[in-house]
């Protein structure tokens, strides 16, 4: 079954790529603006054979894992402290945090140049800000949806708010947890671009903004598409950790809870 719909699933990938190659071939659209499918490719392998590829790429995912962490190290516990021990503060900040997750990036990139430069470290900082909201977000919500008669089963044998916090809710909070990281990842790179399009002399962006001056269309799309792939990478990864821990939840779940809760308060 999951073999069919993954087949299923590839039907739309392959159509588009077909499209991709054929429709500029026949003259459907432009070349130039559009170039082949296999135009791109030999562009990405030429890159790849003259180095410069393997170099921008190293360095953008070198700065987009850099942001992403600094946000998950500092959004995770964050949100997992505000929503599961202090619920009166959470209400007091999440006008303010909403605030400052709705705040443009760019413009605020522009901002944070003029307090850090146009080095590393404003490049880090606007892609972790940008990370942050989701990581924080979902970590809260994830305590906050705990499914509250285990909660309950659990203070009824006596287990310890630490212990209750630690065994239960947060793997209870895990899904909502993962699907924060995914975003959060798909979201750095995406910053990644236009940090690197501005005031950055090495990275992905920057090679596709100095193919822009150039007019090499080819390759822009190739630029984007190894970002692209990059990014499906990571949160490939994510995913894959979600899922291996996904059935030890499902089978805590199953558990009745008068067994789930005694479980938690022998560990």
């Amino acid at each position: 079954m999951k073999r069919d719909i993954s087949i299923i699933g590839a039907i739309p990938l392959a159509v588009f790529l077909a499209l991709w190659e054929l429709l500029p071939r026949a003259g459907a659209i432009d070349p130039v603006f559009l170039p082949p499918l296999s135009t791109v490719v030999e562009t990405v392998v030429g890159l790849w054979h003259g180095g410069d590829l393997q170099t921008h790429a190293l360095v953008s995912l070198r700065r987009a894992l850099v942001g992403f962490l600094a946000a998950v190290a500092l959004g995770l516990p964050l949100g997992l402290v505000v929503g599961g021990w202090f619920p009166r503060l959470q209400t007091a900040l999440e006008p303010l945090m909403e605030l400052f997750a709705q705040a443009n990036p760019v413009v605020l990139f522009h901002i944070i140049i003029l307090f850090l430069g146009i080095g590393e470290g404003a490049k880090t900082f606007i892609i972790g800000w940008l990370c942050l909201w989701p990581v924080t977000f979902s970590a809260i919500n994830g305590v906050r949806g705990a499914d509250p008669l285990i909660l309950k089963a659990a203070r009824s044998l006596g287990v310890g708010r630490l212990r209750l916090f630690v065994s239960v809710v947060i793997p209870l909070a895990a899904p909502s947890i993962f699907a924060g990281l995914r975003l959060s990842a798909g979201y750095a790179f995406i910053m990644l671009i236009a940090a690197e399009m501005m005031g950055a002399s090495s990275g992905l962006g920057w090679l596709v903004i100095q193919a822009q001056e150039s007019y090499h269309v080819a390759r822009i799309f190739a630029g984007a598409a190894v970002i692209t792939v990059m990014a499906l990478a990571v949160d490939g990864i994510l995913k894959l950790i979600g899922l291996w821990l996904a059935p030890a939840r499902d089978t805590e779940e199953s558990r009745p809870l008068g067994e789930l809760a005694a479980n938690v308060k022998e560990r």
